[in-house]
């Protein structure tokens, strides 16, 4: 008979076969029926479940701010009944207007940091200069192979709607096949050599694909930080996890291509089972129910399984880990509450929990800020209340609504909804006239000017959220003429408002993805990559490298540099002090004073990028493309003689 697991931790039991295998990390006996296997099942549950009791708190105002995020409200009975007798007519909607301002957000957030490259890097010193551009470029190439822009976007769309958006760095190698060409023939047992016949032959192998830098979010609803520490101080806390849904198959590959995954045939059979208790985000956050999707474990053909992913700052030695007995960081698996499938040290050169938060509206001091878009939620219910209540009032006001005396009039052709209808008095009451029989109600509707009144609260919620109409690409509507100097202060001020918001984001969780993207590059990388030789750096790179060169291979040795990351301020080139440089350039360029004192290069590389130009540096001529001039300066004596014995003219006359 199997072993059976049931310890106090869940309410599942999990049928084990004692017959498989595994080899362990080191001498760990990590068996599921071992005592150190049920001690790392408690220490993963006990600060699971203590965080998550501090987290679910803040779940329902997140669903709340879902709910201003959708496009509909649940119709109640009464709203029901009108789409069936008209399925035109409207019923109870959410007013975009939180969207609105999120997206307005979100949009600044994306052209101020996913412009290409997202992470810059510069060295330490003269000889770490090169190493720095090459680490750049092959952290890019990372970036766009694994499209960490999208995880960016995610990050930057939590921050807003949960007051935090988590992501956590990993490096990833993508297994695969590719075809290789090997000789043709075969062993000979007789003369004991490989024998060709002269032709090749595609054989197919299992090999990594690529590997590099990987970001994956983290749902709000599934992160579970220490809750004794701030949520931009995370790296201060003993521990940070999440859960993270998956199934067996996905589990089983990463076993088969990672030797630090063990356990996982003991969960081919767990059936409904595989589910964490932790998993709270399927009915708190409410998205299966707004959005479909739901998942029904019971009737499912396939093994989802729940794994909770935990970093613990620990002493080794009090668990039996190693003799080690300073603090430790070590990553952890427990798949469905029950089976410990990692249990690993970190061994990282930046020695971090490999998680970044970034939270623009933090206190620094809660675990859970309040978001930007839950300062707006009783705004936004306002507003569609007033809306959906004018709506409903204008749906009822249509409606005829008559006094009538049924003993006057035919009521079968008052009821006849066609146009044109002919509506017969009793023989009753021929000759007495029809003034008496029908009667309109008087309808007032009170809820007319709540259309008026919703553009107050429309401005108020731009007012908090700073997503005012100049940065939504609308002009302000005014009796009078906006001028051009009102719309750039407005429109600057809005900005600034901004590019405060995106430089927390900047020092929060860009700077710790960018730093540990370059330290797992130096660290993890094995396979050599060829980078394109361009951009900004390009010169340089030629200088290095030689002339002509257009793609440079990088070898792992390459990045081992002392390097420094690049902050991004946060700002974003709006172009709307472009015309002022472009005046300024005009006046340096016929100042001798002043061309000869400024280096009117860089100055035009920078006004070309103020009106929107990428990357100027893809417009500079190559050596050898033209033949270089000889740009000298002289001083004014020496350009009058030169004037005077006619080897110079005035430019006028020569263009003359």
């Amino acid at each position: 008979m199997p072993t059976i697991i049931d310890t106090d931790v869940g309410s599942r039991n999990i049928s084990l076969d004692a017959n498989i295998e595994y080899k362990y990390p080191g001498t760990l006996d990590l068996r599921p029926t071992a005592k150190m296997h049920a001690k790392l099942v408690d220490l993963v549950y006990q600060r699971t479940r203590e965080s998550s009791n501090d987290m679910k708190k803040r779940y329902k105002s997140w669903s709340e701010v879902d709910k201003s995020l959708s496009a509909y409200i649940k119709a109640d009975d009464a709203e029901l009944k009108v789409k069936e007798n008209d399925e035109r007519k409207p019923i109870s909607i959410v007013v975009p207007y939180s969207y609105a301002a999120m997206e307005t957000i979100l949009t600044y957030f994306v052209s101020a940091f996913l412009e290409s490259p997202i992470f810059r890097y510069e060295g330490q010193s003269p000889e770490d200069i090169i190493g720095a551009i090459l680490l750049e470029k092959v952290v890019e190439n990372h970036t766009q192979n694994f499209k960490v822009a999208l995880n960016l976007h995610t990050m930057f769309r939590d921050c807003l709607s949960y007051g935090m958006g988590i992501t956590t760095p990993s490096w990833e190698r993508k297994w695969g096949f590719k075809t290789v060409s090997q000789p043709d023939g075969y062993f000979s047992a007789i003369f004991g050599k490989f024998l060709g016949n002269g032709r090749m032959k595609k054989v197919q192998e299992e090999t990594v694909l690529y590997e590099g830098n990987q970001l994956e979010n983290i749902d709000p609803y599934k992160f579970f930080p220490d809750p004794n520490v701030s949520i931009h101080d995370i790296q201060k806390g003993e521990f940070v996890g999440w859960l993270k849904s998956t199934n067996y198959m996905r589990l089983l590959e990463m076993e088969q291509n990672d030797d630090t995954i063990f356990n996982v045939k003991y969960l081919k059979d767990i059936g409904t089972a595989g589910s964490s208790i932790f998993n709270f985000s399927k009915s708190e956050s409410g998205r299966s129910e707004r959005y479909g999707a739901s998942h029904n474990p019971a009737a499912s053909t396939t093994t989802p399984i729940d794994v909770v992913w935990m970093y613990v700052n620990l002493i080794p030695k009090d668990y039996g880990l190693s003799k080690r007995d300073y603090p430790e960081k070590w990553l952890f698996g427990m798949a469905s509450d029950k089976i410990i499938i990692c249990a690993k040290p970190m061994n990282l050169n930046h020695n971090m929990f490999p998680v970044s938060v970034a939270a623009p509206d933090f206190d620094g001091y809660s675990t859970t800020p309040i978001s930007r878009l839950e300062l707006l939620g009783g705004l936004q219910t306002t507003l569609d209340w007033m809306f959906n209540s004018h709506v409903a009032n204008v749906r009822k006001a249509i409606n005829d609504m008559l006094i009538v005396d049924p003993s006057l009039i035919n009521m079968r052709d008052l009821e006849d909804p066609r146009p044109g209808k002919l509506i017969r008095m009793r023989r009753s009451a021929w000759g007495r006239g029809v003034d008496q029989a029908v009667k309109q109600l008087l309808v007032n509707d009170i809820t007319r000017s709540h259309i008026g009144d919703s553009s107050y609260i429309m401005d108020i919620i731009q007012r908090t959220s700073g997503a005012v109409d100049s940065l939504s690409g609308m002009i302000r509507q005014s009796g009078e003429r906006v001028t051009a100097q009102e719309s750039q202060s407005t429109r600057s001020s809005a900005l600034s408002r901004l590019t405060k918001a995106a430089k927390v984001v900047s020092i929060q969780a860009m700077f710790d993805i960018a730093y540990m993207f370059a330290v797992h590059t130096q660290q993890l990388m094995e396979q050599d990559l060829y980078i394109k030789i361009a951009g900004e750096q390009q010169q340089l790179l030629m200088q290095e490298y030689g002339q002509g060169t257009v793609r440079k291979k990088v070898t792992p040795y390459d990045l081992l540099i002392n390097m420094d990351v690049v902050i991004k301020d946060g700002s974003i080139n709006s172009g709307q002090y472009a015309e002022s440089w472009v005046q300024l350039y005009q006046i340096m360029s016929n100042q001798p004073m002043l061309f000869q004192n400024f280096d009117m290069v860089r100055i035009f590389k920078h006004v070309a990028r103020l009106m929107g130009a990428k990357d100027v540096n893809d417009f500079i001529l190559q050596h050898g493309a033209v033949p270089m001039v000889d740009i000298k300066t002289m001083n004014q004596a020496a350009i009058d003689g030169q004037v005077q014995q006619g080897n110079m003219v005035p430019m006028q006359q020569a263009g003359a």
